[in-house]
């Protein structure tokens, strides 16, 4: 199951589990649509796999499963 970080690994935005803006990598490396397109073109700085839209997850799903409440900043490995 997804752990559905919260926040951009880039930016720090927010991203609630039912976001469409949350961009990951195989590995839930997690940023927000911008970042994932502009600044790191559609790759993950931190494994070199490719990013994708990740899946929402829908409230009474969230309720039952829900998502992490970690934050992961990491805008050092953001930088190009």
């Amino acid at each position: 199951m997804l752990q559905m970080r919260p926040n951009c690994q880039c930016c720090d935005a927010d991203l609630p589990p039912e976001s469409a803006q949350a961009w990951i990598c195989s590995l839930e490396c997690t940023y927000c649509a911008d970042c994932a397109q502009a600044r790191l073109g559609g790759v993950c700085p931190g494994c070199g796999g490719e990013l994708r839209p990740r899946p929402r997850r829908l409230p009474a799903t969230a309720a039952k499963y829900p998502p992490s409440t970690t934050r992961l900043f990491t805008p050092e490995r953001c930088a190009r």
